[in-house]
């Protein structure tokens, strides 16, 4: 992994680590490196952030310099680009959001043309162009094109995937006031469903304020006030989901694997017979799969390792507990509304509640802790051994009844500690035990 290119492209603080210098320079390399030998087309999409505008404008000043068309898809969900990149006959899709993150943050995310996130070799080069290297001059001078079609023919795509979902189920459907803010009311409304949708009046500031999917308290109240069969939400960008059921359950991204997962290998349509989760999938997910007969396959923390996985072994159902899942026959990438359209799907077609659907696993007592720790303390943390015995103690005590997993975040300067097991209160005394001990090495002051 790059400098610059975390797991998930670019992100910081708009206009402190993720400058419209910064973004000028991502698009002029961009132009540069794509465009060796062929015209570049550029489509951008973004979220709802105030930053999003600011760094539209410096990524179009960049690519265009270089000889770039760029067409302005204006505020649509991150899959969206991933989608339209190939319908359009783009060269590359660019997504301007920082996710589920604060509205303060911002981030940049690079599509190839077949919607797939850039691959790594061509993001390393594209920052020696930014870090190391000058860009060589262009005599051509690109174009920008604004679209008024983007949300449109996305929303008639995530309509084409899904047949009768039963128009008597009553929703709730929070957009995180983020990029779902401009596609769901609409979705919604041409599948004819009943939606009450809660958190969509975005002013630049509110995206993922104590609402969407890192914030499900409002929407569990709201089902359970308007006794909806189910709750959605969205992140900040859509590209996640998390289900509430109707007596306000949380579904999360392992139950809603386990659900896609069991119909489609009832319908005999789960290629290859496996499920990719990733180290952070729950004890639950595994033990469902062992006595399902389905192979679960994990793999690094990221939808990028996801979908490679998936590419590579031709398995069609996979994604994180945080519900960045991914259906391989309808979608290159991660995808929120897609995602709750087919849960929907499923609960229509076997005329099931989802929490019947979701009584098919059982979760295990998780908790995850977050430790703020310095750029320097992320990298020296896993080598620290003091850390690392009390690690080991604490895995010796669970006795194979449960796991220890330390890991760095791919996106800001977190170490995040979690462990699983039956006893909470036991697996809470040594997460935080752990994360103490982080926290006094190499937390910041």
């Amino acid at each position: 992994m790059g400098k610059l290119f975390g797991t998930d492209g670019i992100r910081g603080i708009a206009n402190v680590d993720l400058t419209p210098s910064l973004a000028m320079k991502v698009g002029k390399a961009s132009a540069y490196v794509l465009g060796k030998n062929e015209d570049v087309t550029v489509l951008i999409g973004r979220d709802t952030r105030i930053s999003g505008s600011m760094l539209l404008a410096a990524l179009t000043s960049g690519l265009t310099s270089g000889g770039a068309k760029v067409i302005d898809l204006g505020i649509v969900p991150t899959p969206a680009v991933s989608y339209l990149v190939q319908k359009y006959s783009a060269t590359m899709g660019v997504m301007i959001s920082a996710s589920h993150n604060p509205s303060e943050y911002n981030g940049i995310k690079l599509f190839n043309r077949e919607g797939y996130k850039l691959a790594d070799e061509i993001e390393e080069e594209i920052e020696k162009y930014i870090l190391d290297k000058e860009v060589p001059e262009s005599n051509k001078i690109g174009t920008l094109e604004v679209c008024d079609t983007a949300a449109h023919d996305y929303i008639d795509y995530l309509i084409s995937t899904v047949d009768n979902i039963d128009a008597s189920l009553n929703l709730v459907v929070d957009c995180a006031n983020g990029s779902a803010s401009v596609i769901a009311p609409s979705l919604f409304e041409k599948l004819g469903l009943k939606a009450n949708i809660i958190s969509y009046k975005y002013d630049g500031y509110n995206i993922n304020e104590k609402c969407g999917s890192t914030h499900l308290e409002n929407l569990i109240s709201e089902v359970k006030k308007h006794n909806a069969d189910a709750g959605i939400a969205y992140d900040g960008d859509a590209d996640r989901c998390l289900m509430i059921d109707n007596k306000g359950n949380i579904v999360d991204g392992d139950f809603i694997m386990a659900i896609a997962g069991k119909y489609l290998k009832d319908n005999n349509n789960l290629t290859n017979n496996a499920i990719v989760g990733t180290v952070m999938s729950n004890l639950g997910l595994r033990k469902f799969c062992e006595a399902n007969n389905i192979n679960f396959v994990s793999t690094k923390v990221g939808d990028r390792y996801v979908l490679e996985n998936m590419l590579q072994n031709k398995y069609i159902i996979g994604g994180e507990q945080s519900g960045h899942i991914i259906f391989k026959a309808l979608a290159n990438t991660g995808d929120g509304e897609l995602t709750s359209l087919q849960i929907l799907n499923i609960m229509s077609k076997t005329n099931s509640s989802l929490e019947s659907l979701a009584s098919i696993m059982q979760s295990y007592p998780q908790i995850l802790v977050n430790v703020k720790v310095s750029k320097n303390g992320k990298e020296k943390y896993v080598n620290d051994k003091e850390i690392n015995e009390l690690i080991k103690n604490c895995e010796d005590s669970l006795n194979g009844d449960g796991r220890v997993l330390i890991r760095a975040s791919g996106t800001e300067n977190l170490v995040r500690v979690m462990l699983e097991g039956k006893d909470i209160k036991n697996i809470t005394s040594m997460a935080n035990q752990i994360a103490d001990l982080i926290n006094q090495k190499y937390g910041i002051k």
